[in-house]
């Protein structure tokens, strides 16, 4: 980024699933197909325009990002014996891989997303390795990580990374997603406290607060800091100030799939708040990665060199993104 060296900032380990993504897209809408007094027997099939194999997972599609921006990730996963390739594609990229373990006998996560015309999404999801995940030890596979986020992943090994982190003091950041709904609320909160982050999007969060039966103020006695993703209307960060910081989104050119969108995010805002960036900027660093992994199919597809993240940066925030 302009004016910065070449060089690759500290080791961010990140957890979380690694999966293949089949993307399908139905060019309808689902809910005119959806008859609300016929729920109870739903029984539908869509005829999709477009089918792609796509290499996806949470924690591969936030180190993706990280490493588009400069910072090393060292992911720690679990996958199946069919990941080798897969496993060699983030080598190549500068993530490093001697964290992820290959369980024999088993297959990588696979995710089904069938998406409408407006961006509605179907998932199905086979977590193959991932149940795997929680024999592996963050402590044995963090290396010279001093930060780590815990993303979707195998819920024991959510749990067990968590708490592997505060033990090794490592800076955590809990990133539940959409694993709020196979964790209860006491589990919930053994995720997320004493993290530096607890980040989620605005529908999450407001089943994490009646899971835990927390008030935002409440929550942020536990965490240091609260980041919420709002869609197109962007994003808000709560600390211990009395405002929020908000964050405008990035304009994209076009919106041509949406998943992967939020692990972008994560990974944007991770970027800044490694280098020491203010938190306005993390947010908008965060708001420009996503837009770049929405204009393209698939949740790393999308490439820029950090000299065009900061001039799209200028262009949409009218300000220079600087060290």
């Amino acid at each position: 980024m302009t004016g910065q060296s070449n060089g690759r900032v500290g080791e961010i380990v990140v957890t979380g699933s690694l999966a293949y993504d089949l993307i399908m897209d139905f060019p309808g809408n689902f809910k005119d197909h959806i008859l609300p007094d016929k729920m109870h027997v739903i029984n539908l099939s869509f005829l999709v325009g477009e089918l792609k194999k796509q290499r996806g997972g949470c924690a591969a599609n936030i180190a993706y990002t990280l490493s588009l921006l400069g910072i090393s990730p060292r992911i720690v996963a679990a996958a199946g014996a069919d990941f080798a390739e897969y496993r060699e594609w983030l080598r190549e990229r500068g993530i490093e891989v001697d964290g992820i373990h290959l369980f024999e006998g088993e297959v990588t996560a696979s995710c089904y997303i069938t998406t409408d015309r407006a961006d509605n999404q179907i998932t199905g999801f086979h977590p193959g390795a991932m149940k795997r995940a929680a024999e592996i030890s963050l402590k044995d596979n963090a290396g010279k990580g001093k930060m780590v986020i815990v993303s979707p992943d195998d819920p024991a090994a959510m749990l067990r990374h968590c708490r592997e982190a505060r033990e090794a003091g490592l800076d955590l950041v809990f990133d539940p997603s959409f694993q709020v709904i196979a964790l209860d609320g006491e589990q919930l909160m053994e995720g997320a406290r004493g993290a530096r982050v607890l980040i989620l999007n605005d529908y999450e969060f407001a089943v994490f607060q009646e899971k835990t039966g927390k008030s935002r103020d409440e929550l942020l006695r536990d965490v240091q800091m609260i980041v919420v993703t709002l869609g197109e209307k962007g994003s808000e960060i709560w600390t211990s100030a009395e405002q929020p910081v908000r964050v405008p989104a990035a304009r994209p050119v076009e919106v041509r799939d949406p998943t992967g969108a939020g692990d972008a995010y994560r990974g944007g805002f991770l970027a800044g708040l490694a280098r020491g960036l203010p938190l306005d900027v993390c947010g908008r660093m965060g708001a420009l990665a996503a837009v770049y992994c929405i204009e393209q199919y698939g949740t790393s597809n999308h490439a820029y060199t950090r000299d065009e993240f900061a001039a799209r940066f200028e262009e949409n925030f009218g300000a220079s993104l600087v060290r």
